[in-house]
């Protein structure tokens, strides 16, 4: 068994494909384990059969030379947040779809997820409606998202009777499965492009891109470690979908073309990743660790056999 810490799947993991090919042998292995997706919920062990891919582009609108004083010139020329602001609102219909064209849409099993659990998972505040149409796992796992993750213009803090010449936001799209991330990333750059309003300059930079990912579900690998989550929790796992990206999983599907992976993880919905206050249930750690220690025995006793 190899165990292998990888420090850069936030920001696209740009040196892994070179680091496995280089010690390919070393590493060749029959089945690679992940533990960077979440269980269905705490007491809830799943394996990830589904995730989402990722692609991202930079959007950098410019309507002026250089700033201007917006008593004098305002109402003849827009700001540049005024056109940018239009461009992302582009972006979704009125109830919250993405409103960029060819991407694929596909539904999910429903599972028992509720829309009250949902809320409080997000901390979502009480007068915020729900986006998107169709089934809550349908819009986390199956069809696209678009998210504003980014965004300069003139703080609030610095503002002055100003029009500005510049406004840039990073755009991150996920993709169901099925949909291939090249030519998502098209049709996103197109939309843009379209929708800017009044002549002004656009300049997209594109970014980086994840394939959606779909598992096997069956198979020795798959069937041991079903198992495995199942004497740890002492409840039958399932396999769920994930609206997150694990970009890197194609780097070890290339480089380990016959080898299982297994997609499961420590955290639960209501770990907050990425959030203020990220955390872990130290009792779903400790089932995690019983269930791949379990999960080597099998697999091995299945292997040497």
């Amino acid at each position: 068994m190899a165990l292998f810490i990888e420090g850069e799947e936030e920001s696209g993991s740009d040196h892994l494909p070179a680091f496995l090919e280089t010690e390919k042998e070393r590493l060749r292995c029959d089945a690679v384990l992940i533990a960077d997706s979440s269980n269905w919920r705490i007491g809830q062990p799943a394996i990830t059969t589904t995730l989402r891919g990722n692609v991202m582009c930079t959007v950098e609108v410019r309507v002026l030379d250089h700033a201007v004083h917006s008593g004098q010139y305002g109402g003849t020329v827009p700001d540049a947040l005024m056109a940018l602001s239009r461009v992302i609102a582009s972006l979704h219909d009125d109830r919250g779809r993405v409103a960029v064209q060819g991407i694929v849409n596909e539904d999910a099993d429903p599972l028992d997820l509720a829309e009250p659990e949902l809320r409080r998972y997000v901390g979502a505040r009480p007068s915020v409606r729900l986006i998107g149409d169709g089934s809550l796992t349908s819009r986390l796992w199956r069809r696209p998202s678009i998210s504003i993750i980014g965004l300069d213009a003139t703080p609030v803090s610095e503002a002055s009777n100003t029009i500005w010449p510049v406004a840039t936001a990073r755009i991150s799209m996920r993709i169901p499965p099925g949909q291939d991330a090249r030519s998502a990333q098209d049709r996103l750059v197109a939309h843009i492009e379209h929708h800017a309003p009044w002549g002004v300059e656009v300049r997209i930079t594109r970014g980086p891109i994840g394939e959606p990912f779909v598992s096997a579900t069956s198979g020795p690998a798959y069937d041991a470690f079903k198992r495995s989550l199942g004497a740890a929790w002492d409840r039958e796992a399932i396999d769920i979908g994930q609206g997150g990206s694990i970009p890197f999983l194609f780097s070890f599907a290339h480089t380990f073309p016959e080898a299982a992976l297994l997609v499961t993880g420590v955290e639960d919905p209501e770990s907050s990743p990425h959030s203020e206050n990220e955390s872990l249930h130290l009792g779903e750690f400790e089932n995690v660790c019983v269930a791949e220690a379990t999960f080597l025995a099998l697999f091995g006793a299945s292997r040497s056999g």
